[in-house]
């Protein structure tokens, strides 16, 4: 054959590789498949991404995307028993993070404060605090409103970027930069 002779219809059909049917077939002795092992069975079929056990490709990429773990509002939080076991809140006082930093029960200001409502044993708060934290417990709000205190919540940054006033009864956002429609009756223009 000359390569003048070879046309567009040359290679067009390419007879199918039978596989397993002796050596007749052109495939003799293993038939293609190669040597024992699982893959010269017939019904064997692998993963398109196994990769004989090493990590896959897919695994090996790196993570990207969004997420909201950054913006996490993270507290130290203080219980009511810690603070009236404090010498310095034996007698009541202002609960500030200030001093609750001079008392040792918080480490620093890099977090908001909040205070929890646990009594421990003591059932009721026996002392008069002020409170001025970002957040309190209702139950805390409770025990110490009940004892004659005063509790004042300044509130997270999140808090005032919503327009949340923590200290009314009303904590919706005030300052929501955009409603949500979902589904609902389109606005008339």
């Amino acid at each position: 054959m000359m390569i003048h002779d070879v046309t567009a219809e040359a290679g067009k059909y390419k007879a199918r590789k039978r596989v397993g049917r002796g050596h007749g077939s052109g495939q003799g002795k293993q038939a293609g498949r190669g040597h024992k092992g699982a893959g010269s069975r017939r019904g064997h079929s692998v993963l398109h991404q196994f990769e004989g056990g090493q990590m896959p490709y897919f695994r090996r990429m790196p993570k990207f995307g969004f997420t909201n773990v950054q913006f996490k509002t993270r507290f130290w939080v203080v219980n009511l028993r810690d603070i009236v076991a404090q010498d310095a809140f034996a007698k009541g006082g202002d609960v500030t993070p200030e001093s609750l930093i001079a008392a040792g029960l918080v480490r620093d200001l890099s977090r908001d404060v909040k205070v929890l409502g646990d009594l421990g044993e003591a059932g009721k708060l026996g002392v008069k605090l002020d409170v001025k934290v970002s957040r309190v417990s209702n139950s805390a709000v409770a025990a110490i409103t009940e004892a004659g205190g005063s509790v004042e919540q300044s509130g997270t940054r999140r808090d005032r970027v919503r327009g949340v006033d923590r200290n009314s009864d009303d904590l919706t956002p005030k300052n929501l930069t955009k409603k949500l429609r979902r589904g609902g009756a389109k606005k008339k223009s």
